[in-house]
């Protein structure tokens, strides 16, 4: 996908929240990373905040286990790979990291950090600049 292919807008900010996906729904997981991959095309800066059980994507093995059974033949994870190329950052909330995330378990490499910066307030922070518009999976 390149920029070229895609109709011209003006750059602007993406936040998504991945609230109410389950890790087991690979079909269900991939659409957010194809929006996310879109908007970053567009030159739009992305953020991806996963919350609840979806923070489960971010643990290493999980999201590439997941095959969205697609004729691309990418996993989830792949999808998430080509997001985080196009510069989307992926963020988690901390509560949702220590209530589903094991301690010896290892984040994927795309993984931005978790903490302040991807919880409640700092998302309702973004739905409520003018700047950012907000997309919810």
């Amino acid at each position: 996908m390149t920029p070229a292919t895609l109709p011209t807008a003006p750059a602007g900010k993406l936040v998504i929240l991945l609230a109410g996906l389950a890790p087991d729904d690979a079909e269900g997981c991939v659409m957010p990373f194809v929006y996310a991959a879109v908007a970053a095309a567009m030159d739009c800066e992305v953020e991806v905040h996963f919350t609840a059980r979806a923070v489960r994507l971010l643990v290493d093995g999980v999201a590439a286990a997941l095959d969205p059974a697609h004729p691309d033949g990418k996993s989830v994870h792949d999808h998430m790979r080509e997001a985080a190329a196009l510069g989307v950052r992926f963020l988690a909330c901390s509560r949702a990291a220590r209530a589903h995330v094991g301690a010896g378990e290892a984040w994927i490499a795309e993984f931005s950090g978790a903490g302040d910066t991807a919880g409640a307030a700092s998302f309702i922070m973004r739905c409520v600049d003018p700047e950012w518009r907000s997309l919810v999976f």
